[in-house]
């Protein structure tokens, strides 16, 4: 059953004073697809801004801003309606020669999943390797879905969560190091991880929806079962898809232990973090009359 979302994403950046800015890449508007129908959408700038629409080499869709004149506060502003229908991943069937690792992907799929294939950050001495390996068996075959899976809640069961609003993703070894991190470090753990498996991954940034923030009737029994209180949500959040022959892209959530996109809103797809940041610009001015930013996003389940 389709699910309406009224989607309002604010990004305020204030300085002592008023500055120059440079360009700004905005990645806020969801993706079309069979699941996820966007049917209105605005974008307000203060100050006055010219905008400019394309889409990225991974077909996002991305608002270059400039604004105009100098000024001591700038917000983007971006509301949407979507339409949500969640995929039954957990239920699709995957190939019969991918149900297990190790499997080989075919050559059209391989050519086409070359650079979601390639791990792409180094691993000097195999720690990273080592701890991927912890998730397969020795004594018995390994599902894919299920190695898949025992990771996904290893990472949200054995790690601290830490909410980071400064750019930038921790690599996967200062994460093990650290012993936490925010989303997209989790999200980058779990990719490099899998990659090192066989398993072609890719960075998935975009919205949660929490009932427990949404104030309706709904807000203790939704679609997806009992409304706990989930990570990420009031914020941008980010997660991964695996691409498993017969099922597709499938999202794993290691934040929250969440498989499928019942609750996941995509935005932007890449094969980094690097690549999809929900904003990024530049300014000019004395360092200090940067004052802070607050991003605030509020998905409410639409009711008519």
């Amino acid at each position: 059953m389709a699910t309406r979302y009224d989607i309002l994403h604010t990004t305020t950046y204030r300085y002592h004073e008023a500055v120059n800015f440079g360009l700004h890449r905005v990645m806020f508007r969801p993706r079309d697809s069979h699941d996820l129908r966007v049917l209105a959408t605005d974008l307000q700038v203060s100050p006055e801004a010219h905008v400019r629409l394309i889409q990225d080499p991974h077909s996002n869709s991305v608002a270059l801003v400039q604004p105009k004149e100098p000024a001591a506060e700038l917000t983007i502003a971006c509301a949407f309606t979507i339409e949500h229908v969640p995929a039954p991943e957990d239920e699709l069937q995957l190939d019969p020669g991918a149900e297990f690792l190790p499997f080989a992907y075919s050559l059209q799929e391989r050519l086409d999943l070359e650079h979601y294939l390639r791990p792409h950050h180094d691993d000097p001495d195999g720690t990273l390797i080592r701890w991927a390996h912890q998730f397969l068996h020795t004594d018995a075959p390994n599902s894919t879905r299920e190695t898949l899976t025992r990771m996904n809640a290893h990472i949200n069961q054995s790690l601290s969560y830490q909410a980071r609003e400064e750019e930038g993703t921790q690599t996967p070894l200062e994460t093990l190091a650290i012993g936490g991190g925010s989303c997209r470090d989790y999200a980058l753990l779990m990719m490099e991880a899998a990659r090192r498996l066989g398993i072609a991954t890719r960075f998935v940034s975009g919205y949660l929806y929490d009932p427990m923030l949404d104030g309706g009737s709904d807000a203790q029994e939704d679609q997806d079962g009992p409304a706990e209180r989930i990570v990420g949500a009031g914020s941008t959040h980010a997660w991964l898809q695996a691409y498993l022959p017969g099922a597709g892209w499938v999202a794993f959530d290691p934040t929250n232990n969440i498989m499928g996109s019942g609750r996941l809103i995509r935005v932007g797809v890449a094969r980094d973090p690097a690549q999809a940041p929900p904003i990024a610009g530049s300014w000019f001015g004395e360092p200090e009359a940067y004052a802070g930013m607050e991003v605030v996003v509020k998905v409410t389940k639409r009711r008519d």
